[in-house]
């Protein structure tokens, strides 16, 4: 079976009621994107948000490979466990964001620690982790040249980068790695984020030097 990318909307714990029409204008930080890469066969979950249900559901009886966490916050990796535990499969997060990770879930770390580099197979279609750090240290986006998508976590979204206010964050190391990393994809790439709409390595590319200028403006976690 071909490769495919599927979007899950994960509303935020408290959020499930929450009238989509007020998020206009708001970033979406009522919501998060969970994405699942596979075939009818097999997926593996990037970010699966605060919502297992949802996700569970898309998923339906294809294998869960792996579980992959852009970053260690929690609308990101708050359902991570449940999600993975169904088909017993690895979660794989950055040991930067360990200590993230560790104030939304005490029940042990992920198995898998990424780095810069890191493979992953699914559907005949290989996965690459770029280390993107700045929203938080262990902050990565996983590069999929087969599909012509880089799914980036709050790393980079279409309005720009995704800035906090965390101990940990590093907005000027955000810009450093979106420049030297990613905008060096090919233009065409799709930019999947973890809040928002999709756009592309050529929209960033363009807008990019306005939001040197700019600095951080928009606060998610």
């Amino acid at each position: 079976m071909d490769a495919r990318v599927e979007r899950v909307w994960t509303p935020r714990v408290g959020e499930q009621d929450a009238d989509p029409a007020e998020q206009e204008g708001q970033h979406a930080v009522r919501e998060a994107n969970a994405w699942l890469i596979g075939d009818d066969d097999e997926v593996i979950v990037i970010d699966p948000g605060e919502d297992a249900e949802s996700v569970l559901e898309r998923v339906g009886d294809r294998e869960i490979l792996a579980v992959i966490c852009t970053h260690g916050h929690a609308s990101h990796v708050a359902a991570a466990v449940e999600v993975a535990e169904r088909d017993e499969a690895p979660v794989a997060l950055h040991r930067a964001d360990r200590l993230l990770w560790r104030a939304v879930h005490d029940s042990g770390d992920p198995e898998i620690e990424m780095a810069h580099g890191g493979r992953f197979d699914v559907a005949d279609v290989q996965l690459e982790v770029v280390h993107t750090p700045g929203h938080t240290p262990g902050s990565v986006s996983v590069y999929c040249a087969d599909l012509e998508v880089v799914f980036t976590g709050d790393a980079l979204s279409e309005r720009g980068p995704v800035p906090h206010e965390g101990l940990f964050a590093d907005f000027a190391g955000q810009l450093t790695a979106i420049g030297e990393r990613l905008l060096d994809l090919p233009t065409s790439t799709r930019v999947l984020p973890g809040h928002g709409e999709e756009s592309t390595i050529g929209d960033a590319a363009k807008r990019f030097d306005g939001w040197v200028t700019a600095g951080p403006a928009v606060e998610l976690d």
